[in-house]
């Protein structure tokens, strides 16, 4: 048995679970889940049609490295909206199709960690998606943990990463927008990190799977691909993004995303990959071509988001301070009781889920930046999302 399964904890549903599991909500309220960040806005009918009238090429093997034309689609939505040079994303050697972001980023850890030398090590924001966590420590590498806190407006301190940690590190992992807190990095941020890349020699991993769900239509987030235009750096060295269609097109279960940038690494992970036994199904890539063609259906995604943040915020703030994320569905407000506490309690008496905030967390150094903050998902019907606030909002002034 491989050892390093010991290091892993519990998912934070499994926690969540347990946590509910002590108390009985009541039954003459319907169950509204905030909790999970699966998105429930239909699936474009565009791209339902097109996987039922492919499902002939369930007879067909995929190959790992996916159809042309899937990668030429990506390789043009990248290109268009993050400002890319003409032709600098090859989508035969630039952009790779996996099966979800989740996917993609414990497979590409496991192929780029060099166990060879000493104290190899991954450096993530806290709190952070889990699958971070457990990829670094099945890759036989050490997590150094950065704190994302209000004081620095959600954003990793990157300045007090002290100069061996950047010695040691090999992948840096971002989350932008990020999961939970919704923050944003600047430009500014993004090619500190590629310098930083560059003359310590690692990698800078950047998710940004939320990067199409954001407030201002006309300041979208910025992208590490991006960063390396601005900077000339075609050949996108050391740096890689992943992308997904589940937020942005509300597809979660086609588990269907790409990994674009430097060529140097991806050859490599391609060949991994091909071992790894995870090529997307061909029908999943055909419908995945249409979504990444078209903005209508993703533009009527943010509306629909816009209107829950704007409702549930006009419930919630005078309760508590829960405040506008710059992107993701996501909102990261603070409790006016302990976490776990609070959503247990929010549970047994108005059967809303909720995650507590230190489930997404680590505790360093004796902080947990999760503590007394809970992450809610605005991924329900709006109508669903407003009852949820009011139903938060009783129960909070109930506190008092």
């Amino acid at each position: 048995m491989n050892p390093d399964l010991n290091k892993l904890q519990a998912y934070p549903f499994e926690k969540l679970g347990k946590l509910l599991g002590q108390v009985t909500p009541p039954q003459d309220l319907r169950h509204i889940p905030l909790s999970i960040g699966e998105p429930k806005h239909p699936s474009p009918e565009l791209v339902l049609d097109a996987l039922v009238n492919n499902l002939s090429k369930l007879a067909v093997y995929p190959t790992t490295k996916g159809l042309p034309e899937l990668r030429e689609a990506i390789a043009d939505w990248a290109t268009q909206r993050f400002a890319l040079k003409t032709g600098s994303l090859s989508p035969e050697h630039n952009v790779l199709p996996v099966n979800g972001t989740r996917e993609a980023i414990f497979s590409f850890t496991q192929a780029m960690i060099n166990r060879s030398q000493t104290k190899p090590t991954i450096i993530s924001p806290n709190p952070f998606y889990q699958i971070y966590e457990g990829s670094a420590f099945l890759a036989g590498a050490e997590l150094e943990l950065l704190p994302t806190v209000a004081e620095n407006n959600f954003i990793p301190d990157y300045s007090q990463v002290s100069e061996a940690s950047w010695q040691q590190c090999q992948i840096l992992f971002i989350c932008s927008p990020g999961n939970p807190t919704g923050a944003v990095h600047d430009m500014a941020t993004l090619k500190q990190l590629i310098a930083l890349a560059d003359k310590y020699d690692f990698i800078v991993a950047s998710d940004e799977c939320y990067s199409e769900i954001y407030c201002d239509e006309n300041t979208p987030p910025v992208g590490l691909l991006q960063a390396c235009a601005e900077l000339g750096r075609d050949d996108y060295r050391r740096c890689v993004v992943f992308h997904s269609l589940s937020k942005r097109s509300n597809l979660p279960g086609l588990r269907s995303g790409f990994v674009a940038g430097d060529a140097k690494l991806l050859g490599p992970y391609l060949k991994y990959r091909t071992y790894h036994g995870c090529a997307m199904p061909v029908q999943h890539q055909l419908a995945s071509i249409v979504a990444w063609q078209d903005e209508s259906h993703v533009l009527d995604n943010r509306d629909a988001y816009r209107a829950k943040f704007d409702k549930v915020l006009d419930i919630l703030s005078p309760v508590m301070n829960a405040q506008q994320t710059d992107a993701s569905f996501y909102l990261w407000p603070e409790t006016p009781i302990c976490e776990e506490q609070f959503a247990q309690q929010l549970f047994a008496q108005q059967h809303v889920t909720v995650l507590p905030g230190s489930y997404v967390s680590r505790t360093v150094d004796g902080i947990n930046p999760g503590k007394n903050r809970v992450r809610m998902a605005l991924v329900a019907p709006l109508k669903d999302c407003i009852e949820a606030a009011q139903r938060m909002r009783t129960f909070i002034e109930g506190l008092k």
